[in-house]
């Protein structure tokens, strides 16, 4: 009489002939369980159904899972045993995969990919579709990743900091709405930039800012002595109330868009090339009179520019751009605003 063993392999190999990819899956299954069944037996020193002094667990039953492979999604029966717990050792090498698929699929839902789009995405890998719920559940992870982040002390001092808002839509209620996300990101001594907070409102006004610095306040800001934004007012007020010790600059990146928005769009390279002469300057002094030249000769053509750059002659102008310093590191890296267009998409809402 043949052994289970040789049984199982001829099937196995029966199967393997066949150039058939269902033929293929259920010999793949039929092979893992009969490794489950015998690891279980070692684990708990029994074989099925025997009387043995050296057993020491019982078998209880069986829970299912899925197994995504090469032929596709296979469904499992994990032998569960009393008095402790087995996990199939042909699965370990398995997790790291499982986590690599999660974390595309959170990628996917950061980046605003709809639920339909990730379900075609899995399928092509010759895996089951994905549902909303799944893509929900592997999404908690995120969620409670960001609430972390974004509830972790402030402990390197950020003397420069950088405050901006944008507004997106959001799902709320069954409908859609339009919410301001605001951002923090501070510039360390060494000039290293790190996101500091995020969060979401109904509108960019003077309350939720006042309640944002407070909040980072709380949880460990200080020492800043510069702050970069825009020229909103109830941003400027929140500042004043909250970091009264602070400097405030206008932001150069908002201070170009308000400036090219008043100039033909076939002007609009060569004024943002003279525009920006007055922001490589070696120091304030230096800086100012450019501004004054280039507002000078803008004004012929384009005289709302020549009024905008004397206006905000002393709101964009850095306070210190000297070779090597701290605040001429801190001047680089605030010429970039791609950060904040990312981080709305970990407030979206299903």
């Amino acid at each position: 009489m043949a052994t289970p063993r040789m049984d199982i392999t001829s099937f196995v190999g029966k199967l393997l002939e066949q150039d058939d990819v269902d033929a293929l899956r259920e010999g793949v299954r039929v092979l893992a369980q009969a490794v489950m069944e015998t690891e279980v037996s070692t684990q708990i020193g029994a074989a099925p159904y025997e009387r043995s002094s050296e057993r020491l667990a019982y078998r209880n039953g069986y829970r299912t899972r899925r197994w995504d492979t090469r032929v596709g999604t296979i469904e499992l029966k994990i032998p569960k045993v009393t008095a402790g717990a087995y996990f199939p050792s042909l699965l370990e090498p398995r997790r790291r995969a499982e986590k690599a698929l999660h974390a595309v699929v959170v990628e996917a839902y950061v980046k605003g990919v709809s639920t339909r789009k990730v379900d075609d995405l899995v399928r092509a890998l010759g895996i089951d579709g994905i549902s909303r719920s799944e893509v929900s559940r592997i999404c908690k992870v995120l969620d409670e990743e960001v609430r972390t982040f974004l509830g972790r002390p402030i402990e390197a001092e950020c003397p420069y900091l950088w405050l901006d808002a944008t507004f997106h839509k959001l799902r709320e209620a069954g409908r859609v709405v339009s919410v301001a996300t605001v951002v923090a990101i501070g510039v360390t001594e060494q000039g290293e930039r790190t996101v500091l907070g995020a969060a979401t409102g109904a509108s960019e006004d003077h309350q939720f800012w006042t309640s944002f610095l407070r909040t980072l306040v709380k949880r460990g800001l200080k020492g800043v002595r510069l702050v970069i934004s825009d020229a909103h007012e109830g941003l400027r007020q929140a500042i004043a109330k909250v970091l009264h010790e602070a400097s405030w600059q206008r932001c150069r990146v908002h201070f170009m868009r308000n400036v090219l928005s008043v100039v033909p769009k076939q002007a609009q390279d060569a004024v943002a090339a003279i525009v920006r002469t007055i922001f490589t300057q070696p120091d304030h002094v230096s800086a100012m009179d450019q501004l004054h030249e280039v507002a000078k000769m803008l004004a012929p053509k384009f005289p709302q520019v020549a009024e905008l750059l004397e206006d905000a002659a002393e709101d964009v102008l850095p306070t210190c751009t000297s070779p090597g310093s701290t605040a001429d590191a801190c001047t680089r890296r605030m010429k970039e605003s791609r950060t904040l267009r990312h981080l709305p998409a970990f407030f979206r809402a299903e």
